[in-house]
């Protein structure tokens, strides 16, 4: 791809992404009718990127709603501007008050750019402090909590699990957080338990992640298309991202 192609791609791409954050104003909230659907199937929980609301992950979003999937969005995350520890801690706990408003029991994480970090380190912290689910107090046992909702997987697209280069060039402290050599990051590449749990979906030019999205142990899917925000609207990846939430929720 040449220079000039490239540096038309990177407008492109900040157009769809001012466009879409303009529009996050009016609509913030998940409509209400996301949350209706097949009991049966896992629930959806969208993780977007940094300075994005869920619209950003609309597409998918709807298209999963309408094969019966029940969509959530996290509204603690906000623009996404905290560390990725802090976010998944917010995750956490918005999975554990979504088991008990709506009795769901097992979900699918499909996330956007720094969503994907965020939804791997709530996996690996749900592994390293699982929920006790019987306690006792003086010997007399406490009733049980609602069972923990179990994370079936996570569909990630174009996430930097390895960083961006561009990121250390940057003047926001968020955005710099994405450099290869964050420790935060290198902690979170370096823990592969739950690789296999994961898909990553990536475009072949990722003007934002030059070196791909490529996730050691996971599914690795690199479609032929272009760019960072306008690809979540693209045939392609909805169709990649459909198939890799129905594995994963026929895998369970």
């Amino acid at each position: 791809m040449t220079s000039l192609k490239r540096l038309g791609w990177w407008a492109l791409d900040y157009i769809y992404a001012g466009w879409q954050q303009l529009a996050s104003l009016f609509r913030s909230a998940v409509p209400d009718r996301y949350s209706e659907g097949n009991l049966v199937l896992p629930a959806i929980v969208l993780l977007p990127g940094v300075y994005e609301g869920w619209l950003f992950l609309e597409p998918a979003a709807s298209r999963l709603n309408a094969l019966g999937f029940r969509v959530f969005s996290v509204p603690e995350l906000g623009l996404n501007r905290r560390p990725v520890p802090e976010a998944a801690a917010s995750v956490a706990k918005f999975l554990a008050k979504l088991g008990e408003s709506h009795g769901i029991t097992e979900c699918i994480l499909l996330a956007h750019s720094k969503g994907g970090l965020i939804g791997k380190r709530a996996m690996l912290d749900a592994v390293l402090c699982p929920d006790i689910s019987l306690k006792y107090d003086a010997g007399t046992p406490v009733p049980a909590p609602p069972a923990p909702v179990e994370v079936l997987g996570l569909v990630a697209v174009a996430t930097p699990f390895s960083g961006s280069p561009y990121a250390k060039y940057l003047l926001s402290r968020t955005l710099r957080d994405f450099s290869p050599v964050d420790a935060v990051l290198l902690a979170l590449q370096a823990d592969t338990a739950l690789n296999h749990k994961i898909v990553s979906i990536y475009p072949e030019f990722d003007p934002h992640i030059p070196g791909g999205s490529a996730l050691a142990g996971a599914v690795n899917i690199e479609l032929p298309i272009a760019g960072h925000f306008r690809t979540l609207h693209d045939e392609t990846l909805l169709d990649a991202v459909t198939h890799a939430v129905q594995g994963l929720a026929a895998e369970a």
